[in-house]
């Protein structure tokens, strides 16, 4: 699967009008996401002053999302992927809009939070499976690389749009404000979704949603390569949102300047996101997930950095960096996904493939909190580096991870392996 000559080729597909707006539909909502971790981790802060209580609420979502990942993926193969995606993001809209009135009037609770945020998680385990089913609709085969990196260039221009403006929105006004913002940024995305003219869906026979569960397991289970990078993930993705959603923005507080210099650190994240991006879309690899999971070690930076902590602006590369290293594997990993797994189980295996990723987000969210109070910000931040580092090495023990080819998928076929 040869990636295109130069990036400008890439860019010229959003000349095209249905990839154009899915592209628009991914910048614009992931702007307001990016404002909401930000903004819900500094205004239950306000609220109550305490990490674990940040720690509840963020995993509220986390643990939404676990519990309807997998119907998500299967409504999605059976059903409108496009319809889905709709569905999502106007739920989305609707939790969104209720927390910014609840933070703006002063009548938050935490459990009112967590039991929105829990809405914001169903929302995403409709739209996410939906998504990765979606892009083979509207994009050709030989173009699913650039594809891949032109939509996460929007996504990762976005968040570091959002995570910038996110932390002065809530330094200056508060953080119902964002929470505004992106409940306004779900409903342009539900209107551009809805424009979209896509390729007939590939569906299975018709059979009952527990046989549709269990051939997108028989499918998931099917690529060794697969199913173990997602184990390594269950414990990378817990250490990332344990520092992304309550360690680093607790370590701002107490040890750096706030909201706003956890803004410009998050922000720097989304600038190198948007770098290895647009580095994708010419990235010539034999062994996808080879390099993919050598880029995994960078994740770990940002924690190591907030452990001293270091300087703002020295925290801000390390997590460019981490966030050049993190676009470079997803363009990867969804690229594989794409040409390697049937396209009439692909949603399915993307929400195995992402309820395993994030299966212990939640404990590692709550145990960063607790951790933090209980042990200091410096050891918890040590074995959230070490839960990056150490299944990074032993995924690239498995034979198939490390020797696994490029391959590209011709219409009409309905698997490579």
């Amino acid at each position: 699967m040869p990636p295109p000559d130069s990036i400008r080729s890439g860019l010229g597909m959003l000349r095209e009008p249905d990839f154009a707006r899915l592209f628009v539909a991914r910048l614009v909502s992931a702007v307001g996401s990016a404002m909401a971790p930000i903004a819900i981790a500094f205004g239950v802060l306000d609220l109550t002053g305490s990490a674990s209580q940040v720690g509840m609420v963020v995993s509220a979502q986390i643990v939404a999302q676990l519990l309807f990942q997998l119907v998500g993926g299967a409504l999605a193969d059976r059903g409108s992927r496009q319809t889905m995606m709709v569905a999502a993001d106007v739920l989305a809209m609707t939790a969104q809009s209720v927390m910014a009135f609840l933070l703006l009037t002063g009548t938050a609770t935490v459990p009112l939070l967590m039991g929105l945020m829990s809405a914001n998680g169903i929302a995403f385990a409709m739209h996410h499976p939906s998504m990765v089913g979606l892009i083979p609709q509207i994009v050709d085969p030989s173009r699913l690389q650039p594809a891949n990196s032109l939509l996460a260039v929007a996504q990762s221009g976005a968040f570091a749009v959002g995570a910038a403006a996110a932390g002065l929105l809530v330094a200056t006004v508060g953080a119902g404000w964002a929470m505004a913002v992106d409940a306004g940024t779900f409903a342009v995305s539900a209107l551009l979704i809805g424009l979209l003219h896509p390729r007939p869906q590939a569906r299975s026979e018709p059979s009952t949603l527990i046989r549709d569960l269990r051939e997108g397991w028989r499918e998931f289970t099917a690529h060794t390569w697969l199913w173990a990078i997602v184990l390594q993930f269950s414990l990378v993705v817990a250490a990332h949102e344990g520092v992304f959603a309550v360690l680093g923005p607790t370590v701002s507080k107490r040890q750096l300047g706030g909201a706003a210099d956890w803004g410009i650190i998050a922000g720097a994240f989304g600038v190198g996101t948007v770098i290895g991006a647009l580095l994708s879309m010419r990235l010539r690899v034999e062994r996808p997930m080879l390099v993919a999971s050598l880029l995994v070690f960078g994740f770990a930076i940002p924690a190591l950095l907030l452990s001293v902590p270091a300087p703002v602006p020295v925290i801000a590369v390390g997590a460019l960096v981490h966030g050049i290293c993190g676009q470079g594997f997803g363009v990867l990993w969804y690229t594989t996904l794409h040409t390697r797994v049937a396209p009439e189980a692909l949603s399915r295996v993307s929400a195995y493939d992402h309820m395993g990723s994030i299966a212990l987000a939640p404990v590692g969210v709550i145990a960063a909190g607790a951790a933090l109070e209980a042990i200091g910000s410096r050891p918890t931040l040590w074995i959230a580096a070490a839960m990056i580092v150490v299944p990074t090495l032993l995924v690239l023990c498995v034979r198939d991870v490390r020797t696994l080819r490029t391959v590209s998928r011709e219409p009409g076929d309905r698997v490579i392996r």
